[in-house]
């Protein structure tokens, strides 16, 4: 009994430390916890007349992530940087970057600072999550707390998650994205699980 009080309090803290999500907050479809599924949804501020995601797998048909329409006389070849954004490990396939074409000229986005700019203004639902992401919050559709969102004129507003350490904490966040500007602000909503398998991180 001694020990099951308090369990019972550390999870009623866990649970009732929370502030409930806003009714009109919409669930952020499970499509979109996929980063790499996002990338078609960029609107690009500036004109490129071609752009693609890459990851810096070395086998090339798997390194493309996405391309965007380009002329069929438009090709570019260029050597894969040392370091991208999303880094997940050291080695093949572990990041991603953008490869442009402006001006008959390649420019590359290789990190997140980079990958916020080529976003600019923030148009839609997936931009805004892939922003966030480069900040280190992420979506778990499974949970209001960690996979809700809300579109205005001005801000688009999410519950996001950031996990960390060993064992994994896990906590919600209220992440208000300035549309215009992609100025992001971030208020924590109280830890919400820790995780004892720290291999899933």
């Amino acid at each position: 009994m001694r020990v099951l009080f308090p369990t019972l309090l550390l999870l009623s803290g866990l649970v009732f430390g929370q502030k409930a999500v806003p009714p009109d907050f919409k669930k952020i479809p499970e499509i979109l916890d996929n980063i790499d599924l996002l990338y078609p949804f960029i609107v690009p501020d500036k004109a490129y007349a071609y752009w693609r995601v890459l990851s810096n797998d070395t086998d090339y048909e798997k390194a493309v992530i996405y391309e965007s329409q380009a002329p069929d006389f438009m090709t570019i070849n260029e050597p894969v940087p040392e370091k991208g954004f999303f880094q997940k490990c050291i080695g093949n396939n572990c990041f991603s970057y953008i490869l442009a074409c402006k001006n008959e000229r390649s420019v590359y986005f290789s990190n997140e600072e980079q990958l916020r700019d080529f976003i600019g203004t923030v148009d839609n639902l997936p931009e805004a999550i892939l922003l966030a992401k480069t900040y280190g919050y992420s979506v778990d559709t499974s949970n209001r707390f960690t996979g809700t969102y809300k579109i205005e004129d001005r801000h688009i507003s999410m519950y996001l998650m950031q996990s960390k350490g060993c064992p994994a904490v896990k906590e919600s966040f209220l992440v208000k994205i300035n549309r215009k500007t992609g100025k992001l602000d971030a208020k924590s909503n109280g830890v919400y699980a820790k995780d004892e398998n720290c291999s899933a991180l």
